[in-house]
């Protein structure tokens, strides 16, 4: 019973099993079905701009890119930004200076095929034409690898080429280009790291202004940075790595400058990890360790100080006491106190990050004197951003939170933007632009940067407070004051203080330990004045103007945070942005191993997340991202309605283009869009029209294209489903009837073919039948002739015979007899009777005719016999002897008068045509009466 119970259910799980992948395929054939429909994959990599692959998803936007990226064409338009995928090799005809006059003395350069020159063109056109604003913003944003750098330097190349006029002019274009072109590596040694997504990740923003002259002639440079990430110099995550410049100084050290820097190649640095036994005056300083004093008032002890000393060329004492030292107020008076191990650490640290932020900023002006114009020279600017992209690694501290909060101003920048792109589509097709719902970045901005309560400004106010800082408390007043915004979460499993945002590119979770102290960035005034002592003229120089900033950081209201100066910063930014005209470039990594033409789909949309394409594209799905042109709706969904515009146009469409007043008409077009769309609406609400009244959510009818949601494509797919499965029934009806009537007609037909061809089997038998009685006849008639021949000469010579044969003993053979073929009568004493054929087949009651058998006449009846090919068998003819038996030994012996063969019948009445096996029959070739007459 259980063997039969279990079967059973094995056979009812088989049942689901298979009703459940039959589902599956019918829903993978439906949504492959939509998909040929709505999107051609042979012809994506024809898309210049993804808005019209339909629908706009990331998957869509993936193989597009996929397939432009396999038909070597690397730049695509996304509605207002230009996506531009790294080839890793040269190409060189795609920046020549031939394409750049095509795109300069183009009419309309938007017309040309994607690139980078169209930005760049459209940018410069805007300046001369002086279109509000006239300052234009190339915003290139992507991670290290991606192609900024290579995109700025085109950018900078197209200008020196076209913003000129004369030689001279040519010649200063080219010059700032050099230098401009030239400090990028500079910056890049000193700004950019390894981290664990890229191997030379710019750690700092930079936003270069292109300075143009009333003419629009570039007559300056300048560039602008941001947010260092100085806090590198002394800490480095897991497999990270420092800044360049430090690996670069020591594995191309001479020996003269090794001695001279104290940099022996068998020392190691704390501060520099994964080198090759490389690397300053900072990276000694990570080698001095601190060790607790042997008395609690006494300052802790140093090791390894004195080389970090000479290379900053400050005394040895007062470096040493201004690290282990710290110097309080207490009214007018100032107390020393000793620091602890950790306190001693922290303030080793600042004075690296310090001495490397001051050097850093140096650098940048040093570049800007030597390339930047008169503020008198020029009156407007190109500007050319370079941001990093959003990140999110394993531990995310203060920086991260930085630098995707800057992420996150740009991205709402960006969507301003693209929605102001796309509601001149919509005001074009005659939309609405409040039909538009998408989910804002605000939200997550108003935490971090919000008021009165949010997460930097938090962070101030426990900065300020200037006490012992307690991660663990942090988090408690993050929860509290900030547990009703919904971009802010805890993970309370954790056993680390953190916290999570949401940000537009996804979560990311955020160490809270280390995050106040990195935020303070307190530099002691006993580390300034130090500095300020230095021998070193440029270290000098650096701190000259210290004074001021160490007595503002002595009052408690006005310590400057680090947040709080990257907030000031960025939004000086923000309104130099909103004072331009934004072009977005977003430069991606097809690649983490930079191959040549390799697509990484996961590392792509990874990107794609980061740099806000997928953000946008959901900002599309969440209005109308379904854009389908008239036609191409009548001709999938037409059917539903069954008008006859759709018929004619399903035949114009299978023989020729759309042609015709009729079928260009774009007013009647419509008109049939919207009866399918009145029927498709009423059957999921009976009173749902569409009219251009209607606030319909779903659906609207532009001017040539019908703007649909995804909802309303699942109901359009289905009725359409459901008219096809009616239809296709019918047609299975028909086919059905059809088949059975060929099924019936080919039965008919097979019949009369048999019937046709037994009738010419039975016909071709016959003919050779009469064929082989003719011959028959023909072969009978013949003998027979010659029998009748040879009969009427023995009757006629039998008188002369007999009257010979009484005077001859031996009598001779008639020459005669012996010519007509007569049987010679012998000197056989006994005569023999002889049934030779025919003579044989006569009636019994005929008289019997003997002859008198001679060598020659038996071997001439057998001869006859053998022509005519009688058989031998038992009971047939044959040969035998009536000497004594009949009475009768010769026809020629004692006539009784005249005999004569007399053929009564013709053979053929009994020839073999119907052979029957019957005995009462008489059957055979012949039969021969003989008559006397």
């Amino acid at each position: 019973m259980s063997l039969f119970l279990h079967q059973i259910w094995r056979n009812v799980a088989l049942h689901q099993y298979r009703t459940q992948d039959l589902r599956k395929s019918l829903n993978d054939s439906l949504e492959g079905d939509i998909r040929d429909f709505l999107i051609n994959e042979a012809e994506l990599h024809t898309y210049d701009d993804l808005t019209k692959v339909n629908p706009v998803t990331p998957s869509t936007v993936l193989k597009c890119l996929q397939a432009r990226y396999s038909a070597k064409v690397f730049y695509t338009h996304a509605g207002c930004t230009l996506v531009a995928l790294n080839p890793f090799q040269p190409i060189p005809h795609l920046y020549s200076l031939d394409v750049m006059r095509e795109y300069h003395t183009a009419p309309q350069p938007q017309e040309f095929k994607p690139h980078i020159f169209i930005v760049a063109e459209e940018a410069y056109r805007n300046v001369q034409g002086q279109v509000e604003p006239i300052n234009q913003s190339l915003v290139v944003s992507g991670e290290s690898g991606a192609g900024k750098t290579w995109t700025s330097r085109c950018l900078m190349k197209y200008y020196a080429t076209v913003a000129t006029s004369s030689q001279k002019c040519q010649d200063t274009v080219e010059k700032i280009e050099r230098r401009v072109l030239d400090s990028n590596p500079v910056m890049e040694a000193f700004g950019n790291a390894c981290t664990l997504r890229n191997s030379n990740s710019s750690r700092f923003g930079k936003y270069i202004q292109l300075q143009l002259n009333g003419s629009q002639l570039l007559v300056g440079a300048s560039v602008q940075t941001y947010l260092l990430e100085k806090t590198r110099v002394a800490f480095q995550a897991p497999t990270e790595r420092n800044f360049h410049i430090f690996y670069q100084m020591m594995k191309g050290a001479t020996e003269k400058q090794r001695l001279e820097w104290m940099l022996p190649s068998e020392q190691d640095f704390a501060w520099l990890p994964h080198a090759e036994k490389t690397l300053e005056g900072l990276l000694q300083l990570g080698n001095v360790y601190f060790s607790p004093a042997s008395e609690e008032a006494q300052p802790c002890d140093l090791d390894g100080h004195s080389k970090a000393a000479d290379l900053l060329q400050v005394p040895l004492d007062e470096l040493q006491s201004c690290l282990t030292v710290r110097t309080l107020l207490a009214g007018k008076q100032s107390v020393l106190k000793p620091c602890s191990q950790s306190e001693c650490g922290v303030r080793r640290d600042c004075l690296a990050k310090v001495i490397y932020a001051q050097l850093f900023d140096w650098l940048v002006t040093f570049i800007n004197n030597s390339m930047c114009a008169d503020s008198s020279m020029w009156c407007n600017f190109i500007g050319l951003l370079d941001v990093y992209g959003f990140e999110c690694f394993l531990l995310n501290n203060l920086e991260q939170l930085c630098i995707n909060y800057a992420n996150e101003k740009l991205q709402q920048h960006f969507v301003a933007h693209y929605l102001k792109a796309q509601q001149e589509e919509y005001v074009t097709e005659g939309l609405q632009w409040s039909f538009i719902r998408y989910q804002d970045n605000q939200g997550c901005l108003d935490l971090i940067e919000g008021s009165p309560s949010s997460i930097f400004s938090l962070l101030n106010e426990e900065c300020r407070l200037n006490r012992v800082s307690d991660a663990k408390q942090f988090r408690v007043r993050l929860q509290k004051e900030l547990s009703d915004n919904t971009s802010i979460s805890w993970d309370k499993l954790s056993k680390e203080p953190h916290f999570t945002v949401a940000h537009y590119a996804g979560n990311v979770s955020y160490q809270i330990e280390g995050m106040m102290e990195k935020n303070k960035d307190p530099v002691p005034p006993e580390i300034i004045s130090v500095l300020q002592k230095s021998q070193d003229s440029l270290l000098h120089s650096l701190f000259a103007d210290g004074d001021r900033e160490s007595e503002g950081s002595r009052g408690h209201s006005k310590v400057v945070t680090v947040v709080s100066k990257f907030k000031n910063s960025l939004e000086s930014l923000m309104k130099i942005l909103h004072s331009t005209t934004p072009h977005y470039t977003r430069c991606i990594k097809p690649n983490p191993d930079c191959r040549p033409l390799t697509f990484k789909k996961e590392e792509v949309i990874a990107q794609l997340e980061a740099c806000g394409i997928v953000e946008t594209i959901n900002i599309s799905a969440a209005g109308f991202p379904i854009r389908i042109p008239y036609g191409s709706f009548l001709q999938r969904y037409g059917l539903i309605a069954n008008t006859r515009l759709t018929a004619r146009m399903n035949r114009a469409n299978t023989h020729v283009s759309l042609t015709g007043p009729e079928m260009s008409d774009q007013a009647v077009l419509g008109s049939a869009v919207e009866d399918v769309l009145n029927l498709v609406l009423k059957r999921r609400a009976p009173n749902s029209t569409l009219s251009p009244d209607d606030n319909n959510s779903l659906v609207h009818c532009g001017r040539t294209k019908v703007f649909l949601t995804h909802s309303l494509l699942e109901m359009l797919e289905e009725h359409r489903n459901r008219v096809c499965s009616q239809k296709a029934f019918c047609i299975q009806c028909c086919w059905r009837r059809y088949q059975t009537r060929q099924r019936n007609l080919r039965t008919q037909a097979a019949t009369r073919l048999q019937a046709v061809v037994r009738s010419w089997l039975v016909r071709r038998e016959i003919k050779k039948w009469h064929k082989a009685a003719s011959i028959i006849q023909t072969t009978w008639r013949r003998w027979r002739a010659w029998m009748d021949a040879l009969a009427e000469a023995e009757l006629d010579d039998a008188e002369d015979f007999m009257e010979n044969e009484a005077s001859s003993v031996l009598p001779k053979l008639d020459p005669l007899l012996k010519e007509r073929g007569s049987v010679q009568l012998s000197s056989i004493q006994e005569p023999v009777l002889v049934r030779g054929w025919p003579i044989g087949l006569a009636m019994a009651s005929a008289p019997s005719v003997t002859v008198s058998l001679t060598a020659t006449g038996f071997q001439r009846i057998m001869s006859m016999m053998a022509c005519l090919k009688s058989p031998f068998r038992h009971g047939g003819y044959k040969v035998k002897t009536n000497q004594f038996d009949q009475g009768v030994a010769s026809i020629r012996a004692q006539p009784r008068g005249s005999i004569k063969m007399h053929l009564q019948r013709s053979p053929l009445l009994y020839a073999d045509m119907h052979p029957v096996h019957k005995t009462d029959v008489v059957t055979g070739f012949n039969q021969i009466l003989l008559e006397r007459t």
